[in-house]
């Protein structure tokens, strides 16, 4: 056999699997056509270049074979290195930033501006048109502030924590996002929302997407995170979970630490109408599609 021939067999290897691929992705394909997909984009998927590229091309995959995907991302580590170089203090209570008005500017600035047009160029990129927006645009999330009750250990005296211009959605418009998928746009949200008042709200990005996914009726919430989903005492994944046995997972101490807040968020989305709302690793390439296009998924799936 020839070099060139040995090129050719190789190359028809290659294509006769990439076939294989697309032949097996045609039952999903039929599935979620159609469907609103909302992803939450974050943590180290967001910080690595190679993954950011990936994702934006996987979303772009996602409009292109005929589903709507919804994007809201955070961006917590862009807002640390600013507020170092303003040189503003931050200060964390049960993982929300308490935002004074100085701190809400710079969040807006960040994530509505850097943040979102760069994660909306990743998909311009690959090939798809996608629209930067905040919560602010539209009406899209109308916020109110969010107070945080807490314990004292010794005296187990309740106090009310002031967070600042920290909020939560109170409604959510979605007359925005349909104009733009409709108009075959990718929306790309930013988790800044606007009070009755006209006071803007910085607005966990998690909480945001739950939120945003139970007013479209979503089919599916996908969760980016830096864990593989939800794990049993063995820390072995646990692929599918009720929303009871969510509930049970937290009570006998399952499910601990900053993994609550994600189920709750997924609960919540849940019970507002999406299908199933699933954390998965954001660190794995091409994490959404092994999500959306494999048997049984590589997540966490929270259903009802």
């Amino acid at each position: 056999m020839t070099d060139k021939q040995a090129a050719s067999s190789e190359t028809i290897q290659s294509a006769a699997e990439q076939a294989q691929i697309l032949a097996k992705a045609l039952p999903f394909l039929r599935r979620y056509a159609g469907a609103t997909v909302v992803v939450k984009y974050g943590g180290h998927a967001m910080g690595d270049q190679r993954l950011a590229e990936m994702f934006g091309h996987d979303i772009a995959l996602l409009k292109l074979v005929g589903m709507n995907p919804v994007v809201v991302h955070g961006g917590g580590p862009q807002i640390n290195d600013m507020l170092t170089r303003l040189k503003i203090q931050s200060t964390f209570v049960d993982g929300l930033r308490v935002t004074d008005a100085a701190m809400v500017e710079v969040v807006e600035m960040v994530l509505a501006g850097t943040v979102n047009k760069q994660v909306a160029g990743l998909i311009n990129r690959a090939g798809a048109l996608a629209v930067g927006i905040c919560g602010k645009d539209g009406g899209l999330i109308r916020a109110r502030r969010l107070s945080r009750v807490v314990r004292d250990t010794d005296s187990l005296i309740e106090k009310h924590l002031d967070l600042g211009f920290v909020g939560e959605p109170e409604h959510i418009d979605v007359r925005v996002i349909h104009a733009l998928t409709g108009a075959g746009l990718i929306p790309v949200i930013a988790p800044v929302g606007v009070g009755a008042d006209g006071q803007t709200y910085n607005i966990n990005a998690d909480t945001a997407a739950g939120a945003i996914a139970g007013a479209l009726g979503a089919t599916r919430l996908l969760m980016l995170t830096d864990v593989a989903g939800v794990l049993d005492k063995a820390k072995k994944l646990i692929p599918e979970l009720s929303v009871a046995e969510v509930s049970e997972g937290i009570a006998d101490g399952t499910i601990t630490g900053g993994m609550i807040p994600k189920v709750e968020c997924c609960v919540d989305a849940v019970k507002a109408g999406v299908k199933g709302a699933v954390i998965l690793d954001g660190r794995l390439p091409h994490v959404c599609l092994l999500e959306l296009f494999t048997e049984g998924g590589i997540g966490t799936m929270i259903v009802p």
